[in-house]
């Protein structure tokens, strides 16, 4: 078994080199992308392993399917990178539905808490032996209400954090399952009544800019917003707008609708031609990290122990229990 591995770090190769070596796979690692230039690196390989900023659209799929490629190994839980249908019956496509819930969980967690209490403006202030607290009032989150988005394992594990503190929660999903003190209410009621709200549901098309202009004219004024999921949730326009004039507290953000090719690389040399981007890290109530949340070593080791598991499926020739596709049940 030959597997190309795209966009590889150096924290992958420490998880993924000695489970090939255990499992006897044949490995080689690229820097690069997997986008329609670097397809071609795959020839002469099984599978290729993919993770969120690599592009598998219908260009990709039909050369991989040209150089025999017959697995796509996604590192990931999303899959809103891949075109399916353009897939179907020419590649096979799987995931690591979960890893860690935990570590997206406890780091919308820890975005609310530092932007909350403005700890990252405290740090770089103290750094220049300013002790000034001015502007640095937050609230208690004790007995405030989080809407929470989504009520899959993060969601449910997040649902579990703000009640530690404390809080009141209410969540929104268009598949609630009954059971459990969870309180599904409507988007409607979600936006104008929570403090805080943190997006933990997958991108699709239904959900795709769900945060935009009227969805923000509703929520309370001041309110913060969380996304650790997909930065395509939310309209970026539209949020800046909703900073600007206030209706919008603060935000934190994982994520960002245009992240590749900056997420995950080191532009600190270079200036950021990204211009929604560029005015985003402008605001001193928005606290922007590098889709970092499932960056933990639990769910390092998780997410190469199942996609190794997901190859060692498609090459003994079992059921894909983690595959995606345009007509199976995801």
């Amino acid at each position: 078994m030959k597997i190309a591995f795209f966009d590889t770090k150096p924290y992958d190769t420490v998880e993924f080199t000695p489970l090939c070596a255990q499992y006897g796979y044949e490995i080689k690692y690229f820097d690069h992308h997997l986008n329609p230039d670097t397809a071609p690196l795959a020839a002469g390989y099984d599978a290729v392993c993919a993770f969120v900023g690599d592009i598998l659209n219908e260009a990709v799929i039909t050369q991989l399917a040209r150089e025999k490629v017959g697995l796509a190994a996604l590192r990931c839980a999303g899959y809103n990178n891949v075109n399916l249908q353009a897939a179907w019956e020419k590649i096979k496509v799987v995931r690591v539905p979960a890893y860690s819930p935990a570590a997206v969980a406890e780091h919308a967690m820890a975005l609310l808490m530092c932007l909350n209490r403005k700890l990252h403006r405290a740090y770089i202030r103290t750094r220049d032996n300013n002790f000034n607290i001015n502007g640095f009032l937050g609230f208690d989150l004790r007995g405030k209400t989080a809407g929470v988005v989504g009520a899959g394992r993060i969601g449910r594990i997040f649902m579990e954090v703000c009640r530690g503190f404390g809080m009141h929660v209410l969540v929104y999903d268009p598949k609630p399952s009954p059971g459990g003190d969870v309180a599904f209410v409507s988007p409607e009621e979600l936006y104008t009544r929570s403090d805080i709200i943190s997006l933990h549901c997958p991108l699709t098309p239904d959900t795709h800019y769900m945060i935009g202009r009227d969805s923000l004219s509703r929520m309370k004024p001041g309110v913060l917003l969380i996304n650790t999921s997909r930065g395509g949730l939310i309209d970026t326009d539209s949020l800046i707008e909703a900073l600007k004039s206030g209706r919008v507290g603060g935000a934190g953000l994982d994520v960002y609708e245009e992240e590749e090719g900056y997420f995950f690389e080191d532009h600190s040399n270079r200036f950021v031609d990204d211009d929604d981007l560029a005015r985003l890290l402008t605001f001193p109530n928005v606290l922007l990290t590098s889709h970092q949340g499932f960056f933990t070593r639990e769910a390092m080791h998780a997410i190469a122990e199942t996609t190794m598991e997901n190859v060692r499926a498609y090459m003994q020739g079992r059921p894909l229990e983690n595959e995606v596709c345009w007509k199976c049940p995801n």
